[in-house]
């Protein structure tokens, strides 16, 4: 059985776009990066601490496969987590204003006797934004709990001049990564059926 280690309900949505059935194990892990560690490392290690979370939740499970992920957003080495509030919200995205930052996501699966990862880099590029517009999406409230004060599959889809990577992937979830690393656990993505049926 597959299980989600995750809040996020992006990340659940994206997971049901491969056609699996699954279960949802909401853990809490420490978010906060540790002195001289770098972004691919504090990522790669949160969504493992995740995933490990989760797991000991449902060792007893015969068959237990567990999913954790982590997203970030990094410019210049500084990694952007989600904003208190709409201020911070908006000193983010003045900062990620005209300029090309990095997408981190990290994807970890385990299991009682084995553990496989993967971690996706994407770049995006932000045109320059007004004022009003920072002010404007701030106040929406999409900002909030999205790292990196943006959800690039909401209103800020506006802002990006040129994405290279996996849209899915910042996101939340790299959907191709994902079902490669599933199919080294026997865990086949299939297409979901457009009327909803099996």
């Amino acid at each position: 059985m597959l299980h989600l280690a995750s809040k996020s309900p992006r990340r659940r949505e994206l997971l049901a776009r491969l056609g699996l059935d699954f279960g949802i194990l909401e853990v809490d892990v420490p978010e906060q990066r540790a002195p001289g560690e770098s972004p691919e490392d504090y990522v790669a290690r949160v969504a493992r601490e995740k995933a490990g979370a989760g797991l000991l939740r449902v060792v007893a499970v015969s068959g237990a496969v567990v999913l954790g992920s982590d997203t970030e957003v990094v410019l210049d080495d500084e990694v952007f987590g989600k904003p208190a509030d709409a201020a911070e919200a908006e000193a983010m995205l003045r900062r990620l204003s005209g300029r090309t930052h990095r997408v981190l996501t990290a994807v970890s699966l385990v299991s009682a006797g084995r553990e496989a990862r993967v971690l996706v880099a994407s770049e995006v590029a932000f045109a320059a934004l007004s004022d009003a517009d920072i002010a404007d999406y701030a106040a929406s409230g999409e900002p909030m709990g999205r790292a990196g004060a943006y959800a690039i599959q909401g209103g800020a889809e506006r802002f990006v001049t040129r994405l290279a990577g996996s849209y899915s992937g910042v996101m939340g979830l790299p959907l191709h990564e994902t079902a490669s690393l599933l199919r080294e656990f026997g865990i086949h993505a299939r297409t979901p059926r457009a009327d909803g049926g099996a």
